[in-house]
């Protein structure tokens, strides 16, 4: 049978000596310096002997101290690995930020094929319209598109998308010119530019003409004018990426051109601070933004024939 002290006792001399204070054990300890001092002074009665030189403002180790303070840490520093062994691994947290239209309608119907992927990685979504600092803890990844390439952030090119009329199968379009009857949808560019797709352009592109161009419905946030073209309240000029999944389930059809180009779409990190989570994080998303092996994997919107 060993003949030990307290744990509380050898918890507190480790500290004090440690720190050279008994202020600061007491910090670390969650207790009061008085306490540091009561615990050490019962082991110095049960050693028989003194371990620390008390001063005015300060404390220094006897040789008894010296002797004994090494083969403690060493003790503690066991006890604390063979316990982190013990314990199932924690999570770790990577932060992921993306538009609240990508969070809907392209992020969450894959999460989990990345939660049984990654069981370990605990991946919070912040989605904004804001331009989130990479550099200072805003987000450890982001999802952009438009806007121009930084130094301190490495940057992933996504493949190419591009904006397609869409609409309810409810309609029955069957042409560009079916569009006069129906009701356009709209949606504000948080981060507006010449480039951006609009109904203006597809219009100027298909060489048509439209008597309400401006007007129709208009919705502050992408995802509501994705809803809207479900439920057949008009027809919407949208990002394939983002209704590829309900153009393959058919509540949503692409009868005709022609497409425009979407700005360029970047994955984003800060250079050099790539943690296992986080490169899991971004290993997972570059592959699911690859397209899929030719013949297989392709949405409805592939078997539609475009009409210009």
């Amino acid at each position: 049978m060993r003949r030990l002290p307290p744990l509380s006792q050898l918890r507190a001399f480790e500290a004090a000596a440690r720190h050279r204070s008994f202020k600061l054990a007491a910090e670390e300890l969650a207790v009061t310096a008085a306490a540091v001092s009561h615990q050490i002074r019962q082991l110095e009665t049960w050693l028989g002997l003194a371990l620390f030189e008390r001063h005015t403002r300060r404390v220094e180790l006897t040789a008894a101290a010296h002797s004994l303070l090494p083969v403690l840490r060493q003790g503690f520093d066991a006890f604390a690995e063979a316990l982190a062994a013990l314990a199932p691994p924690r999570a770790q947290a990577v932060t992921l930020a993306v538009t609240p239209a990508f969070a809907a309608h392209w992020l969450l119907p894959r999460l989990p094929r990345f939660q049984q992927l990654h069981p370990r990685v605990e991946l919070r979504i912040l989605a904004s319209h804001a331009v989130v600092d990479l550099t200072h803890g805003g987000a450890d990844l982001a999802v952009r598109y438009g806007g121009r390439d930084e130094a301190e952030l490495e940057a992933q090119a996504l493949p190419d998308d591009r904006f397609l009329p869409v609409a309810s199968p409810r309609l029955a379009l069957r042409t560009p010119a079916d569009l006069a009857a129906q009701r356009l949808i709209h949606f504000d560019w948080h981060r507006p530019a010449p480039d951006r797709p609009t109904w203006t352009h597809w219009l100027r592109q298909a060489r048509l003409r439209h008597g309400d161009v401006r007007g129709g419905l208009r919705f502050s946030e992408e995802s509501h004018a994705i809803q809207a073209a479900v439920a057949g309240q008009g027809v919407a000029l949208l990002s394939h990426s983002l209704v590829q999944d309900d153009l393959a389930r058919g509540v949503l059809v692409a009868p005709f051109g022609p497409e425009l180009p979407a700005p360029a779409g970047r994955l984003l990190r800060q250079r050099g601070h790539a943690g296992p989570a986080q490169q899991a994080v971004w290993d997972w998303l570059t592959a699911e933004f690859a397209p899929p092996p030719r013949g297989r994997g392709r949405d409805r919107a592939r078997s539609v024939r475009l009409r210009r």
